[in-house]
């Protein structure tokens, strides 16, 4: 929109780069062009503003294919004006001299004229193709359509518009179309999904019993070397053993050896010492017996009377020694009944 000032009654116009003015005074005109600044009178000017830039046109319209399904089609049409003049006497472009707003709806009325324009030739493309082929390609085959369909308009270029560019973004079916033909290639995709949780499943199971085989392998190997090293083990005990029996035999055979030869000399001795203690008792026995019989020799020529002499010597000699007598008051007059008694029997005999 142009930017217009106030001055006195006069007006003053500033117009954008992307915009075409066309100024008309009295019928004439008096300025032409695209980013014009020029002062006027409101009560005599009649102004004209036509964009030069390119512009988008966003489309949504629904079709019918084939086989009687309803489709949305979006699409994108990318326009500009050539020809400012033809567009300005072709549809209405003037301004309000006061504001520098549109008067009319010019761009509407150029979009509905693309818009009916392409809705026309992509309904006729997709009334010969089925959903499926519409869905697969019809994208391609809708905006080439439209496209040669805008090129060959004749109005567009009676208007002065030039067509630069047709994009169609999305063909869609009703939403419950939609779903169920979805339906399949989710059911595909989820079959697929599930093959590859199989897949993956078995080759861990695969990969689980390779792990379990191999740590059975191991267990075995371990047992076979555990049942090797009690073998070993055995078998080293058992010489262990059998060189300690031999030690313990070449010991013990030592031992009895030296017993025996310490038996031998001792009974060596044993004999020497009974035959020693046999001479001397001999021999103290031979002296006993000849001093006996010299003694009894020698007793044989004493009379009786030395001989009880003797004899009472020597029972003297053998009675215990007494060191003091006690004698009690009965033994006393005991003593002194017998020794009364005694004497008076004396006289008597």
């Amino acid at each position: 929109m142009a930017d217009i000032t106030r001055r006195l009654g006069w007006r003053h116009l500033r117009g954008a780069p992307t915009a075409h003015v066309r100024h008309h005074r009295s019928g004439r005109l008096a300025h032409d062009g695209p980013g014009l600044s020029f002062w006027y009178r409101s009560l005599t000017a009649t102004l004209s503003e036509v964009p030069v830039d390119d512009r988008e046109l966003a489309m949504t319209f629904h079709a019918r294919t084939s086989d009687f399904q309803d489709v949305a089609v979006q699409a994108t049409v990318t326009y500009r004006i050539v020809d400012p003049g033809v567009a300005a006497a072709r549809l209405d472009f003037s301004i309000d001299p006061d504001t520098g707003s549109w008067r009319g709806t010019p761009l509407e009325q150029l979009g509905s004229l693309l818009t009916e324009t392409a809705q026309q030739h992509a309904l006729d493309v997709l009334a010969r193709t089925s959903l499926a082929a519409a869905l697969v390609d019809g994208v391609a085959s809708v905006r080439e359509r439209i496209a040669g369909g805008l090129a060959a308009e004749p109005r567009l270029p009676a208007t002065g518009i030039e067509v630069v560019a047709v994009r169609v973004v999305a063909l869609r079916p009703e939403p419950e179309v939609e779903r169920a033909l979805r339906t399949p290639a989710r059911e595909q995709i989820q079959q697929e999904a599930d093959k590859a949780t199989y897949e993956r499943r078995a080759v861990a199971v695969e990969r689980e019993r390779a792990i379990a085989e191999n740590e059975l392998a191991s267990q075995i190997e371990l047992a076979r070397r555990e049942e090797q090293l009690v073998d070993q083990r055995g078998t080293n005990a058992r010489r262990e053993a059998e060189e300690h029996a031999a030690a313990d035999a070449v010991r013990a055979g030592a031992e009895a050896a030296r017993t025996v030869r310490l038996a031998e000399a001792e009974g060596s001795r044993v004999v020497q010492l009974a035959k020693a203690e046999a001479t001397a008792v001999r021999e103290v026995g031979e002296a006993r017996a000849t001093a006996q019989a010299a003694w009894l020799r020698v007793h044989g020529d004493v009379d009786v009377a030395t001989l009880h002499a003797l004899t009472g010597t020597r029972l003297a000699e053998n009675l215990p020694r007494i060191d003091s007598v006690t004698v009690s008051p009965d033994v006393l007059t005991g003593l002194l009944a017998r020794l009364g008694n005694g004497a008076a029997g004396g006289p008597e005999q």
